[in-house]
């Protein structure tokens, strides 16, 4: 392999182990984790894609090294290191509770400088978001790289995906991170998290304050996603699906999104938008993150036109 992706996620990779019975004696355990599922979805649609994240060398690595190859990510950009595996415990699963085990994994040893050379001057578009850039030293490097990248005029997406450990630690980053995106995708959850408030509306503007030329998708569950570009927006419904589960259809959405915009610079606002809300429901038609084909997003494009 010698061309370089035009698109690169940077972040974290790691295992969900899925609480099974109310006793909490069987767990499942599924690879995971925000950004590298936004790096799948856009493999999925044909995109020469990286994730570029450290993974541990133990079988929770092997797992997540097999998973990059087989959804076709450019495996250069995933660097190993015998370091503890970043586990997510999901002890309850309606509605979802979780925290996180990675005290010095291997997650956090992520080295920028080991990416494979000359690799900038093809990326198009960089992604960034999820808890890596609640983790120090994980955090400070990853903002380091959006800095740098957009220095380099490649185009940044950031999903902040709010977890409980983003508390008033987290606003400095929330704030930069913002700042430097092209496109920002929060939902409504992310908003009452990330700010501590349940007054939406406010929030909301307030993160649009720090960057006003930036585009943000803005998701809503059952309730569809609004695209805000300057002073104007559009709106749309969530497609009538039957959903088996809602794990990834945030990243799937930015995702979709991001390929648009790349691939169809002639595309309006809401031509933009039903593709992204289309790529969100499609990945809720499956168990699991599932990455949606463009076969499944253009045809569920076709129930919002």
């Amino acid at each position: 392999m010698t061309a370089f992706p035009i698109f690169v996620a940077a972040g974290e990779a790691l295992t969900d182990m899925v609480v099974q019975d109310g006793a909490r004696e069987q767990w499942l355990s599924k690879v995971g984790g925000s950004t590298w599922n936004v790096a799948r979805t856009m493999a999925r649609l044909e995109v020469p894609t990286a994730f570029a994240g450290a993974i541990s060398t133990d079988v929770f690595g092997d797992a997540l090294w097999h998973a990059s190859d087989s959804a076709r990510l450019d495996l250069r950009f995933l660097q190993r290191t015998s370091h503890a595996p970043l586990l997510a415990i999901v002890h309850r699963t309606d509605p979802p509770a979780y925290f996180f085990i990675g005290d010095d994994s291997a997650d956090l040893h992520f080295d920028a400088t080991l990416l494979p050379e000359g690799w900038r001057a093809h990326c198009k578009w960089a992604h960034f978001g999820g808890i890596s850039l609640a983790r120090e030293p994980l955090a400070g490097k990853l903002v380091a790289l959006a800095e740098q990248l957009k220095r380099d005029g490649v185009r940044i997406s950031y999903d902040p995906n709010y977890r409980l450990l983003m508390d008033q630690r987290y606003d400095a980053t929330l704030r930069r991170m913002t700042e430097l995106a092209d496109v920002v995708k929060v939902s409504e959850e992310d908003l009452e998290g990330l700010f501590r408030t349940k007054d939406i509306d406010s929030a909301f503007a307030t993160l649009r304050s720090w960057n006003p030329a930036a585009t943000y998708l803005y998701t809503k569950g059952g309730d569809g996603a609004s695209l805000h570009i300057g002073d104007d927006m559009w709106s749309l419904p969530a497609p009538k699906i039957t959903v088996v589960d809602t794990v990834g259809a945030g990243d799937a959405s930015i995702a979709a999104l991001a390929w648009s915009m790349l691939h169809r610079s002639d595309a309006t606002p809401l031509q933009h938008l039903q593709f992204a809300v289309a790529a969100g429901a499609a990945a809720c038609m499956a168990q699991g993150a599932s990455p949606p084909s463009l076969a499944q997003i253009e045809q569920l494009v076709t129930t919002l036109v």
